[in-house]
C-alpha cells in the first residue's frame, strides 16, 4: 500500500498543480518557465559562496588544520566529558553538512555505527545545523549584510544541540 502511494505521489501532486493552474486560466507553461529562470539566477548568486565554503573545508581537511584545532581542544573537551573523536566533526558540521557526513563515516568505520562515538556522531549530526552554510545562503540570497542576533542565536542553538547529544548518548 505504502509503496503504491508513494509511486502516485509525484504525479498526482503535478497533475493537481497542473490542473488547479489550468482551472484558474494561468499561463502553466509560462510561470513554470518564469519559475525556473528565477531558480537559476539565485544558482548564479549564491554559487561562489557555494564554491567558497566547499573550498575552504576542503582546505581545512587537508592542511591538518582541522586535526590542529581539535588536538587543541581535547582538553577542554575533557572536562566536559566531550568525546574528543567528535571535535573535528562538531567544529566542520558549522559550515558544512557533506563534509560532516563524511566525518561521521570515518568514524562509523573506526569504532561502529552502534558505539558510544558513532550514536553521539549520529544524534550530534541530527541535533545541529550547518549554521555558517546556512547563514550565507540565506542571507546571501536576498543580499542581507547586517545579520544582528542571528549567528549569536544559531550558535547558541547548534550548543545547547551539541550538549544535548552528548547527554543523551554518553
Amino acid at each position: 500500500m505504502i509503496a503504491w502511494l508513494s509511486q502516485i505521489l509525484v504525479p498526482l501532486t503535478v497533475g493537481y498543480i497542473v490542473g488547479f493552474g489550468l482551472l484558474s486560466r494561468r499561463p502553466v507553461f509560462d510561470d513554470f518557465l518564469a519559475g525556473a529562470m528565477s531558480g537559476l539566477r539565485t544558482v548564479g548568486e549564491i554559487l561562489p559562496t557555494l564554491i567558497g565554503l566547499m573550498a575552504a573545508v576542503g582546505v581545512l581537511r587537508a592542511s591538518g588544520l582541522l586535526d590542529a584545532i581539535a588536538r587543541v581542544l581535547e582538553t577542554p573537551a575533557a572536562w566536559l566529558h566531550f568525546p574528543k573523536e567528535l571535535i573535528p566533526l562538531s567544529l566542520v558540521r558549522l559550515v558544512s553538512n557533506s563534509a560532516a557526513t563524511g566525518l561521521a563515516l570515518d568514524l562509523f568505520t573506526r569504532y561502529g555505527p552502534d558505539s558510544p562515538v558513532g550514536m553521539a556522531a549520529s544524534v550530534l549530526l541530527s541535533c545541529t545545523e550547518t549554521v555558517f552554510y546556512c547563514l550565507s545562503m540565506y542571507f546571501g540570497s536576498i543580499h542581507v549584510g547586517k545579520t544582528r542576533y542571528a549567528v549569536p542565536g544559531a550558535l547558541f542553538a547548534t550548543g545547547v544541540g551539541i550538549a544535548v547529544s552528548i547527554l543523551l548518548t554518553c
